[in-house]
């Protein structure tokens, strides 16, 4: 029986649970060089707010003693943390699996010079957002200037191997819909993608990852100016496909906050809708020693953005 949690009842989404943990993805702060209009933690410039060496310290703690095997690093700019490089190295001197979720421009910023190294030298996966291979799409969503720095920081990263056939480094691109409409088949996208950039810019990738935008913060607040927010909802609920319930990513993942607050997933971490843990906020300090499997996910209507169409997820489309 799940435990009292208002915000359960605010939605008919299906009820969900826990499987087996195998992934970890922690916010490392929400600063970024870059504030985009998609953005579902209003990550930008001016934010200050960044996980500090107690907190890395807690991750690794929670990686060894539960024997993860991803760690997925996102912000804000991951790599904007001065915590980042160190927390890579360690969790990989672990033999745990990273991901960066790279905005590409980072690497094209003062004082981040060598980190394209530094990531291909640790073996991180890199999950880089480029929302379009059309420069006028890139920047109306990700801001003017944007486009050749995410250019440049691509060929960086496929100099160094990254996305080239035979590589064990591999470079993953995201896609996301400029607009209030789900995102288009996963697999023809990912073939025109690739056809373009190797064609245009001599660019190469591994994997297409398309997701749908989720009506939270940013995103959200542009659908309300705009009028568009129970149409862009009811789209999301006409849209729901019972099959990906088996593989959304909450069932295997748990998200952490730049403070050590955990999360069922990155969304409800932007909504305040903490773990079903004793009914209050908890930190990953206090979850070493619990079982995950079978325990209750707090769900509300944006998790039909994860199972709409051909489903949604930080791995791209579920049924792909």
């Amino acid at each position: 029986m799940l435990p009292t949690y208002p915000l359960l009842k605010e939605s008919n989404f299906p009820i969900l649970q826990r499987g087996q943990l195998t992934t970890l993805q922690v916010n490392l702060g929400y600063r970024c060089n870059q504030q985009c209009l998609h953005c579902h933690v209003n990550a930008g410039p001016k934010r200050t707010e960044e996980m500090d060496a107690k907190g890395i310290h807690t991750v690794l703690t929670f990686l060894k003693e539960k024997s993860i095997q991803v760690l997925d690093l996102t912000g804000g700019a991951p790599e904007l943390n001065p915590h980042f490089r160190s927390l890579v190295e360690q969790a990989r001197a672990l033999g745990v699996k990273v991901i960066d979720r790279c905005n590409l421009t980072i690497l094209e910023e003062q004082g981040q010079e060598g980190l394209a190294t530094f990531l291909a030298t640790n073996k991180v996966e890199v999950v880089a957002s480029l929302p379009c291979y059309m420069k006028e799409n890139v920047e109306q969503q990700r801001g003017k200037g944007v486009f050749e720095p995410s250019l440049a920081g691509l060929r960086q990263l496929n100099k160094l191997g990254y996305g080239q056939q035979g590589s064990e480094l591999k470079l993953n691109l995201v896609y996301n819909p400029q607009d209030a409409s789900l995102p288009p088949a996963q697999q023809q996208l990912e073939i025109d993608y690739k056809h373009h950039l190797a064609t245009e810019y001599e660019i190469h990738f591994n994997n297409l990852f398309t997701l749908a935008n989720m009506p939270i913060q940013r995103f959200g607040s542009m659908l309300i100016s705009k009028g568009q927010f129970d149409e862009y909802m009811n789209l999301l609920k006409s849209a729901y496909q019972a099959e990906n319930i088996a593989s959304v990513m909450c069932r295997s993942m748990l998200s952490v906050d730049w403070q050590g607050f955990v999360y069922d997933c990155d969304f409800n971490q932007m909504l305040d809708m903490p773990l079903i843990h004793k009914n209050n906020k908890t930190h990953l300090s206090d979850l070493m020693e619990v079982e995950f499997v079978g325990q209750p996910i707090a769900i509300a209507d944006h998790c039909y953005g994860c199972t709409a169409g051909q489903g949604s997820s930080c791995g791209g489309a579920l049924g792909e």
